[in-house]
């Protein structure tokens, strides 16, 4: 019995929603970083992208724990001299949250090509409004 290794032409890719509302920012973000690497699959190959689609709806809604409210920073540079820009994430969550989501998912990615191509997959919205319903999601609950 051989080993199956998945290629493109063998992947199946299936779409899931997962609802952040109440629950902590970074249990939804390890479930929706599994999902989009394919880890949950019997079939999974780590050479090869084989991930599924992943909606979060309510991103805005997540909670942080403890005091990474005002101790958490996310920190941008635009290259330039005196360009850092530091933003607490109490903030952040209230003006963005799915930059939030998006940058707690591609944390938890590996960092090469594949990567890249998963997150084109994460679709996050910051209400319970999304536009993938012909897709017809199926709901998975964040332990």
């Amino acid at each position: 019995m051989s080993t199956f290794m998945a290629n493109k032409a063998n992947i199946e890719r299936k779409w899931y929603i997962l609802d952040a509302a109440g629950k902590p920012l970074g249990k939804t973000a390890v479930r929706a970083a599994d999902l989009l690497r394919g880890k949950t699959k019997p079939t999974y190959t780590p050479h090869a992208d084989c991930g599924d689609n992943v909606i979060i709806i309510n991103a805005g809604k997540a909670v942080l724990t403890g005091n990474k409210g005002t101790q958490k920073i996310y920190r941008t540079h635009s290259g330039w001299v005196g360009g850092l820009k530091e933003t607490p994430y109490r903030i952040l969550m209230q003006e963005k949250p799915d930059v939030a989501m998006r940058v707690a998912i591609r944390g938890m990615m590996p960092k090469n090509t594949i990567s890249k191509d998963s997150l084109k997959r994460l679709h996050i919205y910051a209400d319970a409004n999304y536009e993938q319903q012909a897709q017809k999601p199926v709901a998975l609950d964040v332990e």
